[in-house]
Parts: structure tokens; C-alpha cells; sequence
């Protein structure tokens, strides 16, 4: 069935907002998919706070030109899917990596994060990241680690004084004579 002009400049205009609002972009292609595994990936890439969707090479390249991203006519080549990033990036290339590892059908061709391009060892790379809550959470362990170090040592004085001054403040028990 043909797409009417219209159709492609609105297919293109969703495409370049979501380009411009993604913190990364993934290209796959995908060959022998069936569309109950497109919906299951589809699912699991809205879990990790994206859209994962089937682009005709032509109007995904209009598309990427217009969103000022310089496209590779590798990426946009055979049967071609893109994954949008709008969330955890990490989060995003586990799922595609891990759907790209454990299926014959997919192949991950690269991809763009914050608007430079990037290989697909970068994006399996960006797969092994913790999740952002986890890099959260180490990042403020890490700010907290010498602060509460300064608190303890600056404590320790005032601890030991005070342990000096309990001990004279109690009375001895006495010894029984033997």
C-alpha cells in the first residue's frame, strides 16, 4: 500500500521530534522478525522509557538530516528499526542488546548518543552500564564517603574525652579479698 506525501511528512516530523528529544538512538536491523517479537521488543523498550519503531530507509534519512545528525549509509541500509532513547540510556542498549544477543534477527548497525555517532561495540558497552538509579546511588557514596570520614575523625576527641571522663565518673567495683 502507497504512503501519500502527507503520510511521510508526518512519519518525518514524529521522527525529528523524537530525534531531537532522545538522549540516544539505536539502529538495528532487524530481518525474520515476526510481529509478536516486534511487539514483545516494543514492550520491553517502552519499559526502559523509549519507542521502538520500523523506518523506511528514505524517510528515516530525511529525517535524521533534518534533526542535524550527519547519517552513515551503513545505518540505514536493509530492513531497518530505530530505538529512541528519551530516558536511561544504559537501561535502553541493555534491552536492545540483550534482544540483539539471545535473536538471530536482530543486528545492532550503531547509533547515536547525544548527537554523535556511535558503533555497535559503543552501544554494547553502553549495556553494561548500571542503571541510573545504581550510577545515582555510587556517585553519591562516593561525594559522601570523605564527609563522613572529616565527621568521625573530628568526633573520635570528643569520644575519647568522654570516655575518659565516664570511666573516673563511675566508682570501682570492689575486689573481694581472697
Amino acid at each position: 500500500m502507497a504512503i501519500s506525501k502527507k503520510q511521510k511528512n508526518e512519519f518525518v516530523a514524529q521522527y525529528v521530534e523524537w530525534l531531537n528529544h532522545s538522549q540516544a538512538v539505536f539502529v538495528t536491523e532487524y530481518s525474520g522478525l515476526t510481529m509478536k517479537n516486534i511487539d514483545d521488543l516494543r514492550a520491553k523498550v517502552r519499559e526502559a522509557g523509549g519507542e521502538f519503531h520500523i523506518v523506511k530507509n528514505t524517510l528515516g534519512k530525511v529525517a535524521f538530516e533534518q534533526a542535524g545528525l550527519r547519517v552513515s549509509e551503513k545505518l540505514l541500509t536493509g530492513s531497518t528499526a530505530i530505538a529512541f532513547a528519551f530516558q536511561d540510556t544504559p537501561a535502553m542498549a541493555k534491552v536492545i542488546s540483550e534482544y540483539a544477543r539471545t535473536s538471530e534477527f536482530v543486528k545492532i548497525k550503531g547509533g547515536y548518543l547525544e548527537k554523535r555517532a556511535i558503533g555497535p561495540d559503543q552501544v554494547k558497552a553502553l549495556a553494561e552500564l548500571p542503571p541510573l538509579p545504581v550510577m545515582r546511588a555510587q556517585l553519591l557514596g562516593t561525594l559522601q564517603a570523605p564527609a563522613s570520614k572529616l565527621v568521625r575523625t573530628l568526633a573520635e576527641p570528643a569520644r575519647a574525652l568522654a570516655a575518659v571522663i565516664k570511666a573516673y565518673a563511675e566508682p570501682e567495683p570492689l575486689q573481694s579479698a581472697a
